[in-house]
């Protein structure tokens, strides 16, 4: 009896993943962003090129796809002196430097894009990110299954505010906070007309940038430090955010609240809000009104906007946990920066020296 042969339209092949470098940041990125774990959406090709242009670097993106549709994008740049192929992923320290990753990828594919790293340097830095980042850990695990390296530092412990469970407890903000505010309210208001402003999307135009600099200016960051911190003066981190802002989908996420008083802005909240989650990247206020709580009064306000918004939760980063968890804040996962030493004698040199690269991070 002659054995049926299989309808070819009905023959299904397994899917091929594959693992190739691209010079430069693809659109691919976007692709693989739009699909990511929600909290990593951010994570698009404008957000690493903002960065490449602000602080530099040659980028190369690994991608590992499955016929042709791509599932992870690892963009990475050269760092520390070039005989050690050192490589680092690309993007900026706020709220943390990861990659983005199809949600429901298999750890297979982490594996492919190790063996393509390898090919090409000795070791990788990812972070700082949090303990449960899903992309980064996963890889992480990855790597240590293959036989890699993988050396954490500690550097910060971050901060969560979680929205529902603070309003389920009771009333929030409490009713003393906000009989506070209006103390402070009235006080602000004997320098002119107070007003709260929100702005996202195509709001940010130069001159919304240039009063958040203003702000950052008649702060303690211009008269107390050098200026490299502050997020939007020129001497600090302003060309990076004016740029990721010229990516309509970023600058959806992307969230000022703003405090004026005749027409001069006095404080500022910057955020990145993904879903029912909010990065809180920066507060700043003008010192001479300081008194009178600027910065507190509209963090407040910015956080019942943020509910009546859904959001659900506030991700205060790393820093001063005592006004955070006057808010309401809890203590989230830990913030670390990982090297990963390929198999072999990077890794083996990686393993004697674990203990500088930890003691060179923070005390936990």
């Amino acid at each position: 009896m002659t054995k049926p042969v299989p309808n070819a339209a009905f023959t299904r092949l397994s899917p091929v993943c594959s693992a190739r470098t691209e010079a430069g940041l693809p659109r691919a990125i976007d692709r693989v962003a739009e699909r990511a774990a929600e909290t990593h959406r951010f994570l698009r090709r404008q957000w690493f090129r903002a960065a490449v242009e602000s602080y530099g670097g040659d980028p190369r993106t690994i991608l590992v796809e499955r016929d042709g549709a791509p599932l992870l994008a690892l963009p990475i740049t050269a760092a520390g002196p070039r005989p050690l192929k050192l490589v680092q992923i690309a993007g900026a320290y706020w709220p943390f430097r990861s990659f983005p990753v199809r949600e429901a990828t298999p750890a297979s594919v982490y594996a492919l894009a190790l063996d393509e790293i390898a090919i090409q340097a000795n070791a990788l830095r990812i972070g700082p990110v949090y303990d449960d980042d899903a992309a980064a850990m996963t890889l992480i695990a990855a790597a240590g299954a293959a036989g890699w390296a993988a050396l954490p530092r500690y550097i910060a412990t971050s901060h969560l505010l979680d929205i529902v469970a603070a309003r389920a407890a009771g009333p929030w903000p409490r009713t003393s906070t906000l009989k506070k505010n209006r103390f402070h309210e009235k006080h602000l208001g004997a320098y002119g007309r107070i007003d709260w402003d929100f702005h996202s999307g195509e709001d940010w135009t130069p001159k919304l940038f240039d009063a958040l600099a203003d702000v950052e200016r008649a702060s303690w960051i211009d008269s107390d430090t050098d200026g490299r911190d502050a997020k939007f003066l020129k001497t600090g981190h302003g060309a990076f955010w004016r740029a990721a802002a010229d990516d309509p989908v970023l600058a959806q996420m992307m969230w000022a609240a703003v405090l004026r008083v005749d027409h001069r802005p006095v404080a500022f909240s910057f955020d990145i809000n993904v879903g029912a989650r909010k990065y809180a990247i920066a507060n700043s206020y003008a010192t001479w009104a300081g008194k009178h709580s600027p910065g507190k009064l509209l963090y407040y306000r910015n956080l019942i906007r943020a509910a009546d918004d859904g959001i659900t939760t506030v991700d205060w980063g790393a820093g001063d946990g005592g006004y955070k968890a006057t808010i309401g804040a809890d203590e989230g996962p830990a913030i670390r920066d990982w090297l990963l030493l390929r198999p072999g004698l990077p890794a083996a040199i990686g393993r004697v020296l674990a203990g500088v690269w930890r003691r060179s991070g923070n005390r936990a």
